[in-house]
């Protein structure tokens, strides 16, 4: 359990969703925020669950409200968990097939559709590279822990065991 210096954790728990579509994949190419980890990168929609919330209850809202969109269908697809400098985040990753809506102006960014095999070449995190990758080798649902330093990958381990980081 890691304890900052003032004794308090820094411990996290959000949510994050692609969402398929027939013009690919909907991505958030983060512009809008000042002082924003993700700015200039594209990542899917979600975040933090809030005090009582379930993960499901989480992603549905946050899709909501960042997208306009309602999801018909979705499922978790993996756990990431990420320790990025005295931060642990812990992710549920979820994709979605089914939607209704209409994609409003989001306050973070720019809303995107973007064709799949064109994903790889966007400006991702490097651990990013590895989850969408894992997404289309695998149907069940997979743990990934990702460890930063800063803004670089410097250890990565796939269902408790460490893997070779190749981005």
């Amino acid at each position: 359990m890691k304890v900052s210096k003032n004794g308090t954790m820094n411990k996290i728990e959000t949510t994050l969703c692609y969402i398929y579509g027939p013009k690919g994949v909907l991505m958030l190419h983060r512009t809008k925020k000042e002082n924003d980890i993700n700015k200039d990168k594209y990542i899917g929609v979600g975040g933090h669950i809030e005090q009582g919330e379930s993960p499901e209850e989480c992603i549905l809202r946050e899709v909501k409200e960042e997208t306009g969109l309602s999801m018909k269908s979705f499922r978790l697809r993996g756990i990431i968990t990420f320790v990025i400098d005295d931060l642990d985040e812990y992710t549920f990753l979820y994709t979605c097939d089914s939607f209704e809506g209409e994609i409003k102006t989001c306050e973070e960014g720019d809303l995107e559709w973007i064709e799949e095999e064109k994903i790889q070449d966007l400006p991702l995190w490097p651990g990013d590279k590895i989850f969408f990758r894992l997404l289309k080798e695998r149907n069940d649902v997979f743990s990934l822990k990702l460890h930063y330093v800063h803004d670089e990958l410097v250890d990565a381990a796939l269902d408790g065991k460490t893997i070779e980081i190749v981005v």
